[in-house]
């Protein structure tokens, strides 16, 4: 698969604040293209809900951020179009009664109807399938998932999935549009110590070749670039690292008011898996509108 560019990420003072009160706010990190990057906090500080503000899926009401050269809040969709979610409970899910292959064959359904240009659409189907089967293949390299080794190939039904498997199911079918930034919730949920290092081995590899990665997470890996959300907490001073870490931020949220995700798109239970979410993108901005 061909490298894509990455996206810097810079965030100042950001924030959100919904009918519950501050989802998070005083967000600022700076990070280059290709980096890997850790929202790090306890459930409940607001990670889900910066996350999806970062890709476009929620509307921020303070401060600004910048993906990509695109200011946030002012351009939602821009930056939806060159990113794309991983699993997000609530907003982007597997359906456990579909096949890994009918997960697989309904994307790239989907790539050809919304994504395609119409000179693609010109050209003989055998060419077509071809050319999604090899993008398939390569975004299943890239996300470390081989279907021989699952129990019944690409005929097991993601409830048969181990959760790494799941993630990496989520991750390939995320990358088969090529984004330039990749976001994953819950990264380290349900794995024990030795399937959360594969994890954070996979979304190291995906930023090492370009993508820029999101990942929310209880505690963030070394080498990632952690911003932290925590409930009550306070904002401290940045810390120079290493590698392609930039800064390490604290996110001051309010003990009472922050919530999860899920709180903050109750209203909706939509999930459109064709375009990662942009069907719901509208009610979860109204939902974080003040």
């Amino acid at each position: 698969m061909d490298s894509p560019l990455g996206v810097a990420l810079r965030a100042e003072d950001f924030g959100l604040k919904g009918p519950r009160g501050w989802a998070f706010r005083g967000v600022g990190f700076t990070a280059r293209p290709g980096s890997l990057v850790a929202i790090e906090g306890a459930s409940g500080s607001g990670r889900t809900c910066l996350l999806l503000a970062l890709t476009g899926r929620m509307r921020s009401t303070r401060g600004h951020a910048e993906v990509g050269g695109v200011r946030l809040p002012g351009r939602l969709s821009a930056v939806r179009r060159f990113s794309s979610l991983g699993p997000v409970p609530g907003v982007n899910e597997l359906d456990p009664s579909l096949t890994v292959g009918e997960h697989l064959r309904e994307r790239a359904l989907l790539r050809r109807r919304f994504d395609a240009s119409f000179r693609s659409l010109l050209r003989p189907r055998t060419e077509r399938v071809a050319s999604a089967r090899k993008e398939t293949d390569a975004a299943l390299e890239a996300a470390g998932l081989d279907l021989a080794v699952l129990p019944k190939a690409e005929r097991t039904q993601v409830r048969d999935l181990e959760r790494l498997a799941a993630l990496r199911l989520s991750v390939a079918l995320a990358l088969t549009s090529r984004p330039r930034l990749l976001a994953v919730d819950d990264t380290g949920l349900g794995l024990d110590a030795t399937d959360r290092a594969l994890a954070w081995e996979l979304l190291r590899s995906v930023a090492a070749a370009g993508t820029t990665v999101l990942a929310v997470c209880t505690e963030a890996p070394e080498g990632a670039l952690a911003v932290r959300t925590r409930p009550g907490g306070t904002r401290t001073a940045a810390d120079e690292t290493d590698g392609a870490v930039d800064t390490v931020s604290t996110v001051s949220t309010d003990a009472t008011d922050a919530t999860d995700a899920t709180d903050a798109t109750d209203a909706t239970d939509a999930t459109d898996r064709g375009n990662d979410g942009e069907g719901t993108a509208d009610a979860i901005a109204e939902a974080g509108r003040d």
